[in-house]
């Protein structure tokens, strides 16, 4: 029997598929064992008084309610596939793959983005549009090939293992929840076995051996577990705040103009109204309140030659503008002068940065 050695199909595949969810299996058998551990030689064996057992049984359920749904949503939301639209034809990518030039390349890619209406503002470093040639798409602006799972995926964040998935535009709310309900759960868990956990190291507080070690034990895993979670949970909120990704945060998104950092950033509020929504009740909850469809995202500037801005970009009619205007199609073919461009853009920047410090 010959294996596929491909690491997405054939039976090589299989096995490959199979291994990544070991970390997944890991971190749901140690949520399994904390709350038999909990519930059960905790509040059921070793606290004594109702008054004390039913409250951290009750804040106990609820954290850890929120924190497992919030986990598997993670696990089992699609982070966001690149719509078919995206990818090449055969004729265009015979076309692609015939030129040898790497500015007959960037013409093509930018007359196929143009004659399919592709709303792409990202440029590579070089100033061409965006092209994955593992799945033959152009790329919609922050989206990034995973190499794990095989494909391009919208706004990626990056591929976390401990979810054995992409934390993408469709499941990043989710993964921050699970950060901050995931510290909130290790954090309750550690201050409410702390008392015990002091009790049995000093052998004031008599208990079975195996409360004691489970007790014990679901101190440090919890107290190890929180510190990591906060740090991450941290991060996540600074790059939240900043509207960046993780990837991007090491590497600048790249427009027309060249690389800006805070390119996509519209403020705290409405960086945080990105990727948490706009309604209140779905604050909190592991539910999809995101806004936009990640394929389009407002700049904290307008892009001069997708002829939009903050607010037309995010229209729900379900239309998307051209990737040129016709007059600046014709003066671009005349001149594609980077400079030049950077350089006509800046009086219409100043008026936005003005616009938006007034606001």
């Amino acid at each position: 029997m010959v294996c596929n050695l491909s690491p997405y199909k054939g039976c090589c595949g299989f096995f490959v598929k199979a291994f990544k969810w070991l970390p997944v299996l890991l971190i749901s058998s140690i949520i399994v064992w904390s709350y038999y551990a909990y519930v059960v030689h905790l509040c059921l064996l070793t606290v004594e008084t109702d008054s004390v057992r039913y409250p951290l049984l009750v804040f106990y359920h609820i954290i850890f309610f929120l924190f497992l749904w919030s986990y598997w949503r993670t696990v089992w939301t699609v982070p966001g596939p690149v719509p078919p639209r995206f990818r090449l034809t055969l004729v265009e990518l015979e076309n692609l793959e015939g030129t040898e030039s790497d500015d007959e390349q960037k013409r093509i890619l930018e007359q196929v983005a143009i004659d399919k209406d592709l709303p792409v503002a990202m440029r590579t470093i070089h100033g061409s549009v965006r092209y994955c040639d593992r799945c033959s798409v152009i790329k919609p602006d922050r989206a990034h090939h995973c190499s794990m799972c095989g494909r391009c995926v919208l706004k990626m964040d990056h591929h976390c293992p401990w979810v054995n998935n992409c934390v993408a535009f469709f499941n990043y709310k989710f993964f921050v929840l699970f950060l901050f309900y995931g510290f909130l759960y290790c954090i309750f868990v550690s201050l409410s076995t702390l008392k015990f956990f002091l009790q049995f190291w000093a052998r004031s507080f008599e208990s079975s051996g195996q409360s004691k070690f489970h007790i014990l034990f679901l101190f440090f895993v919890s107290s190890m577990f929180s510190i990591s979670l906060c740090s991450l949970l941290v991060y996540h909120i600074h790059l939240v705040l900043n509207n960046r990704t993780t990837l991007e945060a090491f590497r600048a998104p790249v427009f027309r103009r060249g690389p800006d950092k805070d390119g996509f950033s519209l403020g705290k509020s409405g960086n945080l109204q990105e990727v948490f929504g706009d309604d209140l009740k779905k604050l909190l909850f592991p539910v999809f309140s995101s806004l936009g469809d990640g394929l389009t995202f407002p700049q904290r500037l307008p892009d001069l030659e997708m002829g939009t801005n903050n607010e037309e970009r995010w229209s729900e009619d379900g239309e998307r503008v051209p990737m040129l205007r016709p007059e600046e199609e014709e003066r671009i073919s005349e001149s594609d002068s980077e400079e030049e461009l950077i350089h006509t853009a800046v009086p219409v920047n100043r008026v936005a940065t003005f616009q938006l410090v007034r606001s």
